[in-house]
């Protein structure tokens, strides 16, 4: 079933029309089974993580068409329905209902990210003129670079955010060596005298704060620590998921109390 809605245009609408259907499945974290209107097909799914309490036979889904019609797998999974009353026809949630989409395309907090800063909604980057996607630096390649004449370069590492715990937004959901070795490379940005931001998108509607979620991966929880003092700027964005696509929220705080299990201070 293609999904059509007519609230306003997200900042980054979805290019092609979503279809909604019937999560089923998912194997080896790439794939997704998915029931089409009574037919099962599968979907291509970027997200590496765990995907922990959004991987539940039954849930709604959205996914994407592809661009290229001759692709393997013609859908990419874009959106989880998560609560216990099922979208409004239209794919948004009805009023008052218990329920959200979470977004878990990994692609989209850097496309987002770009677009807030085109978009002069992100105060972080306010005199900066350019933003560089997929820039390199040295031997690494970040997310963004955003550059001015009379400013030092920001450097913007993107991260999506699909979990939540005790009201905290948490990341990473899985033990990410990936995500130690890009706060590493921020670090030594900020040493070097160049700024250097984490930008967290979190594509889900609860949670009042964030924190590093260190019951799943302590040694990223104390890199964060490591890198929040020294200087790398943390930036936990909302994001707003519809059928339409994302729009950017508001920027939500570090958890400024101890965390739940460990009791680690976090700011």
């Amino acid at each position: 079933m293609i999904v059509e809605a007519s609230r306003s245009t997200p900042l980054l609408p979805h290019a092609r029309p979503c279809v909604r259907g019937t999560f089923l499945r998912r194997v080896k974290r790439f794939s997704v089974e998915m029931l089409l209107d009574g037919r099962s097909v599968w979907v291509h799914s970027n997200n590496s993580g765990s995907m922990l309490g959004l991987t539940r036979p039954g849930q709604p889904m959205l996914a994407s068409v592809a661009g290229n019609p001759a692709r393997k797998l013609p859908y990419t999974q874009e959106a989880v329905w998560l609560g216990q009353t099922r979208p409004a026809a239209d794919g948004g949630s009805l009023p008052g209902a218990a329920g959200f989409w979470v977004g878990v395309n990994t692609a989209v907090p850097n496309r987002l990210l770009e677009a807030a800063f085109h978009a002069g909604r992100l105060p972080f980057a306010a005199g900066y003129t350019h933003c560089r996607r997929e820039a390199r630096r040295g031997q690494s390649r970040l997310d963004a670079c955003l550059t001015a004449p009379d400013r030092p370069p920001l450097w913007v590492e993107c991260k999506n955010v699909t979990m939540t715990e005790d009201d905290t937004a948490c990341f990473p959901d899985a033990a990410s060596e990936r995500g130690r070795k890009h706060l590493r490379e921020l670090m030594d940005i900020v040493r070097g005298g160049e700024r250097a931001a984490m930008f967290y998108l979190v594509q889900r509607a609860d949670g009042s704060c964030f924190a590093p979620a260190d019951f799943i991966d302590p040694a990223y929880a104390e890199l964060f620590d490591e890198a929040l003092a020294l200087g790398v700027e943390m930036y936990p964005w909302r994001a707003h998921v519809s059928p339409l696509g994302i729009d950017l929220g508001e920027c939500l705080p570090l958890r400024p109390t101890p965390c739940p299990r460990t009791g680690r201070q976090t700011a």
